[in-house]
C-alpha cells in the first residue's frame, strides 16, 4: 500500500532504489573475472557477493581464484568498470527526481546510505543532476560492515539528526530493509526488476510500499 511519507528524516539506499543499476552489478564480477581468464565455478563466488561491499568482493576474488593481483588492484579494477558505467549510462529511475524535490519542499532532510563507495555514488548522482537533494553521501565502506548489519543506518540517521522512528529508509533489497526494520526504522520498499523474486517478502516487512512505476504516489 502507498501512503504519504510524514518522516522528518530520509535515508535512500541507490543502487536499484535510486538508479537503475542492478543489472551492471550483477554482471559486473562476471565481467571482470572473464577478463582474469577465470570461467569455472564463477557462479558460486558469485553468489558469496551479493551482500559485501566492493573491496570485501575484490578480496573474495583474489582468494577463491588464487588471481596473480592483490585485493587492492583488483578493487580497482572493478571499481573502474562501474565508474565508467556510472559516468555513463545508469539512468535515474522514473519519477524519482519529482519525488526528491517534493519531499525537499517538504522539510525533509535526506542522504545516501549505500554499498556502492562514496566516490562512485558522488558520480552517478552529480551526472544525474539530484546530488543535491542530499545532506550527506555515506557509504558501507566507510562504515566498515555492510547492510546486513545497521551500523550505517544508524550512522546516516545520527548525521541528519533523527532517531530510527522518526527516519525512513528506502531499499529495493529485502535483507537490507529486513535489517533497517530490526533496527527500528520506517521501511519503504522501492520496487527493482532484479530483485523481484523477494519483492513479496519485502512488501511483507515494509511500512510503505512502492510498486514498479509508482514512485510519484
Amino acid at each position: 500500500m502507498v501512503k504519504s511519507m510524514d518522516k522528518r528524516f530520509a535515508i535512500f539506499d541507490m543502487d536499484g532504489t535510486l538508479v537503475d543499476s542492478m543489472g551492471y552489478w550483477k554482471n559486473l564480477g562476471r565481467e571482470y573475472l572473464a577478463k582474469m581468464g577465470v570461467t569455472e565455478n564463477v557462479e558460486d563466488a558469485l553468489r558469496k557477493t551479493l551482500m559485501i561491499t566492493l573491496p570485501e568482493a575484490a578480496e573474495l576474488f583474489v582468494n577463491e581464484f588464487n588471481l596473480p593481483v592483490t585485493a587492492e588492484e583488483a578493487n580497482n579494477e572493478m571499481f573502474e568498470i562501474m565508474a565508467e558505467h556510472y559516468r555513463k549510462d545508469v539512468p535515474v529511475k522514473e519519477g524519482v527526481t519529482e519525488y526528491l524535490k517534493k519531499l525537499k519542499r517538504d522539510g525533509v532532510k535526506m542522504c545516501v546510505a549505500s554499498n556502492t563507495g562514496e566516490a562512485l555514488v558522488d558520480k552517478c548522482l552529480t551526472r544525474l543532476g539530484i546530488k543535491q537533494y542530499f545532506e550527506f553521501l555515506l557509504s558501507c565502506e566507510e562504515i566498515g560492515v555492510g547492510k546486513s548489519e545497521p551500523d550505517v543506518y544508524i550512522e546516516a540517521a545520527k548525521r541528519l539528526g533523527g532517531k530510527p522512528h522518526e527516519t525512513a529508509v528506502f531499499e529495493d533489497a529485502f535483507f537490507a530493509a529486513r535489517t533497517a526494520k530490526n533496527a527500528g526504522f520506517y521501511v519503504v520498499a522501492i520496487y527493482d526488476e532484479p530483485a523481484k523474486k523477494k519483492w513479496d517478502s519485502l512488501c511483507g516487512i515494509a511500512d510503505e510500499v512502492f510498486p514498479k512505476g509508482k514512485w510519484l504516489c
